[in-house]
């Protein structure tokens, strides 16, 4: 049974002004090309299909919104780190996803981080975004069922370090479950709060 039963895809946008109306709540999932974004989102909703993958990096271009409740949106956005496409539509994307900041229902940033790889540069840009437009950040270790146990706390600890107050980090895995009741807690958590928290507050 989906953990989200109503949930649903409500549309992709390419411009800002094709967003929905700045009303109810909404969290917004970021990460870099095949971080196991649409996993996450598939695994979190309990839908096999509401998010579709790609084995082609950067080929998602435009922000997808999902409703998963009235009043309660996820937000899909382009992964980035990966040179494909034309630089003036990489730059596109990039205005576009500008354009969320003043967005008074953006409530935080679920960031999907390859357990494998760690925090990278291009992650390290969307955390100063983030701290930029006061939102926390709540980063699933994707993954990590096939790090070593022994890899595993040694890498939460310094992804909790490296977010500096900004937010948190769990352990997280859509093949196996691991993390995924605390991954919902956290995106319930956020779509439940009538107003956007500053992480720097």
């Amino acid at each position: 049974m989906s953990a989200y039963p109503e949930a649903r895809f409500m549309l992709s946008a390419a411009a800002a002004a094709q967003f929905p109306p700045d009303v109810g709540a909404e969290v917004a999932i970021v990460g870099r090309s095949n971080s196991g974004k649409s996993s996450a989102i598939n695994a979190i909703t309990a839908r096999r299909s509401l998010a579709r993958s790609s084995k082609t990096p950067g080929r998602t271009r435009l922000v997808n919104f999902f409703e998963l409740a009235a009043g309660a949106r996820l937000i899909d956005l382009p992964g980035y780190g990966y040179a494909h496409g034309p630089r003036s539509e990489r730059a596109g994307w990039g205005a576009l996803i500008e354009e969320l900041a003043p967005r008074q229902s953006l409530r935080g940033l679920l960031l999907v981080v390859d357990a494998r790889r760690g925090i990278m540069d291009s992650d390290e840009q969307l955390l100063s975004w983030a701290r930029r437009i006061a939102r926390p950040v709540h980063v699933l270790l994707s993954k990590a069922d096939q790090l070593q146990h022994a890899q595993s706390e040694p890498l939460l600890r310094e992804t909790l370090a490296h977010l500096q107050g900004i937010g948190s980090a769990q352990l997280f895995s859509a093949r196996s479950g691991l993390g995924l009741e605390a991954a919902r807690a956290q995106l319930d958590a956020w779509l439940k709060k009538e107003s956007p928290d500053s992480p720097l507050g």
